[in-house]
Formats: structure tokens, C-alpha cells, sequence
């Protein structure tokens, strides 16, 4: 999985370096989909005297993207890596039959390739595109949760597609401020019969991109 990441920054950084515009850099900051199917069983069947559920569907994110003119300045085609921190999810219980917590931590890579009308400054642009995201979560915990043992930590890397559509004002030739929504197409972490991790369906963020 650590190769085809690599791979894909290669293409983004290696095979345009020979062009001195068309890169940009973005951060977003955005809620989408989150379904901590187990944490939320075993807060429901819980018993214990103090429990809390703590879903967070927020994320952070950072990416980097080249764009490439077609048959005129309006036509681009453009590729993007990004990396995003998901906000943690997290179930305690104390008394009774429990006394433990877990902790779900996910972060993924999304690629995307895009066309893009680009209106220029002073104007709102457009693009959709479609592309894979590799996410990786992690579960930790300790204790015990309705006399369920969830000492330990659990891991998995699971890949599956995406699709975006957006739009950015471009307020000056160097920044534009927009919005990018993605669907996430079975992002459900799965492991030993488990789910760890499920981001699938909309997601949205506020997004500033400056441009090189």
C-alpha cells in the first residue's frame, strides 16, 4: 500500500516538474459521513452506570495538485493527492459490567483526477472527477465493555473509489476559497467480522487552494 502512495506522488511531483505553472496546494476543513457500527452496539447494550459515546465527523486535510490546459486556458484537466485526519471516535464505560474505552483513529490518501472550467479571476470555476482512496484505521483499547474484552488494537487498509464535484471563487490569481463535496463509494473497514472504520457516503468542505 506504502508503494502505490509513492507511486502516485511520483506522478504528481516527477512528470509535470518540467512546467513552471499549474501547481496549487489546498486545505479543507469538513464533516462527512461516520458509522462506528460496534462502538455504537456496545453503547446501546450497555448497562453500566456512566457511559458516553463520542462520534466526531469532522476531518482535516491537506493536498497537492497540478492542472494541465487543454485546448484552451478554460479546459484543465488537473490530478490531486491528499491526506485526511479524520476526527477520533470514542466509547468509555465505567460500573457495573464495565470498566474500559476505545478509540477508533483513521486517516486516508485520496487520488483524484478531474476535469475543471477554469473562469479565471473574479469568477466561480467548477470540476468533478472520480478517483480511489486508500484509509487506514486503528482501534485501540482497554478494559472491559459489557464484560466484552477489548484490550488490544486493531488495524486494517481498505481501498475504494470516490466521486467529487466542486466549485472555488478565485478571489485573486493566487487564492480561491470553495467548497468540494465526495461520496464515498463502501469505505467500511471490516476485519474478523468487526467494523472498524465506515466513512461511506457524503462528505463536504470548506476548501482555500493558492495557485503557483
Amino acid at each position: 500500500m506504502k508503494k502505490l502512495v509513492l507511486a502516485v506522488l511520483a506522478v504528481l511531483l516527477v512528470a509535470p516538474a518540467a512546467m513552471a505553472e499549474g501547481w496549487g496546494v489546498g486545505v479543507k476543513l469538513g464533516a462527512g459521513e461516520n458509522d462506528p457500527k460496534d462502538m455504537k452496539k456496545l453503547f446501546d447494550e450497555g448497562t453500566s452506570f456512566s457511559r458516553e459515546l463520542d462520534k466526531n465527523p469532522g476531518y482535516f486535510s491537506l493536498e497537492v495538485l497540478h492542472e494541465w490546459a487543454l485546448n484552451d486556458e478554460a479546459n484543465k484537466i488537473g490530478a490531486k493527492i491528499g491526506w485526511d485526519m479524520y476526527g477520533e471516535n470514542k466509547v468509555k464505560a465505567h460500573g457495573g459490567l464495565s470498566n474500559g474505552n476505545l478509540k477508533e483513529t483513521t486517516y486516508s490518501f485520496p487520488f483524484t483526477v478531474y476535469y475543471k472550467r477554469d473562469n479565471g479571476v473574479k469568477a466561480f470555476s467548477w470540476f468533478g472527477g472520480a478517483g480511489f482512496t486508500i484509509i487506514r484505521t486503528k482501534v485501540e483499547g482497554s478494559g472491559y465493555i459489557n464484560t466484552v474484552d477489548v484490550d488490544g488494537d486493531e488495524s486494517k487498509t481498505k481501498v475504494f473509489p470516490h466521486i467529487v464535484l466542486g466549485g472555488e471563487y478565485r478571489f485573486t490569481k493566487v487564492f480561491a476559497l470553495g467548497l468540494d463535496a465526495r461520496y464515498n463509494i463502501a469505505a467500511k473497514a471490516k476485519k474478523d467480522g468487526g467494523v472498524l472504520s465506515d466513512r461511506s457516503g457524503f462528505g463536504a468542505a470548506l476548501t482555500g487552494r493558492f495557485y503557483f
